[in-house]
């Protein structure tokens, strides 16, 4: 059963990548051009996620950060060499203190143990102006398998997920500005129950806290798909049916705001973004 965010990665999660793409598109919404951006569980997110956005953004400076950060440093950085018709800045582990133009995280929030927490580290990261870009999974997702569980008398097969409107309201909560919350509902079919668990085991596994506890037999496994089979919805090919909900969304770190004869302290940093020309987009 699924954590859906993988503690070791051979290879990125197909839907991962999928995600990442199309949330990739969404870059062009913005018209700011970040000088330097920041990948937040980058392997987890997709090595061709990240691809797609150094594409979008090939003179900005890449830094990556978050679960498996140095392994990801070692595998995604290009190789060596000289190329006078294209200098793409190389990529390198974050630095304490270090800010950017924009925070990417691809698939990886739904998995925060303190999401607040996690929002406000990325907003700390921000130059303000910069914005946040993140993707994660809905409250509909394993609808079906939810509702298998629930009329088989089974434990949740994972944690809850975080509707989007309640994301919306984090973010502001953080201190985010005009934060824009999008959904969609991917489906997915399978040739059959091994098929389907085989993908469910590419995203991790369940950290419920009411999960079945310690390891289940061989037959009690075989019950299980076959519960699956006999269980899911299936479409008109007979294919057996899955739904993701995908949440995205993404907001902007905005001036600081004092109020008439208010007293209050800002970073250097920031008091040299606020001199910057007003955000293009």
């Amino acid at each position: 059963m699924p954590t859906f965010l993988p503690s070791d990665i051979a290879a990125s999660p197909w839907l991962h990548e999928e995600v990442g793409r199309r949330m990739a598109e969404r870059l062009a919404w913005i018209r700011l051009r970040p000088a330097a951006w920041l990948n937040w569980a980058p392997l987890a997110g997709g090595r061709q996620a990240h691809a797609a956005v150094r594409a979008a953004y090939p003179e900005a400076q890449a830094w990556l950060d978050g679960p498996q950060a140095e392994r990801a440093l070692a595998e995604l950085q290009p190789a060596r060499g000289w190329n006078p018709f294209k200098r793409q800045p190389r990529l390198a582990l974050a630095l304490a203190g270090q800010t950017v133009d924009m925070v990417w995280s691809n698939m990886a929030l739904h998995a925060e143990p303190e999401p607040a927490a996690r929002l406000a580290d990325w907003f700390a990261r921000l130059n303000v102006d910069g914005f946040l870009m993140f993707s994660c999974l809905g409250p509909d997702t394993l609808r079906e398998l939810r509702e298998l569980h629930l009329r088989q008398g089974w434990a949740e097969p994972s944690l809850p997920f975080v509707d989007m409107h309640d994301w919306g309201d984090r973010l502001v909560g953080a201190g985010f500005a005009e934060p824009v919350m999008d959904m969609e509902r991917i489906v997915l079919t399978y040739s059959g129950a091994d098929a389907l668990l085989a993908d469910l085991r590419e995203l991790g596994r369940n950290r419920h806290p009411q999960r079945f506890a310690g390891l289940r037999s061989r037959a009690w496994g075989r019950r299980y798909r076959e519960a699956l089979e006999a269980g899911l919805p299936r479409d008109a090919d007979g294919r057996l049916l899955l739904t993701f909900e995908i949440v995205y969304g993404h907001a902007f770190k905005p001036r600081p705001r004092l109020k008439p004869g208010e007293a209050s302290a800002i970073s250097l940093q920031d008091m040299r973004n606020m001199l910057r020309a007003p955000r293009q987009g």
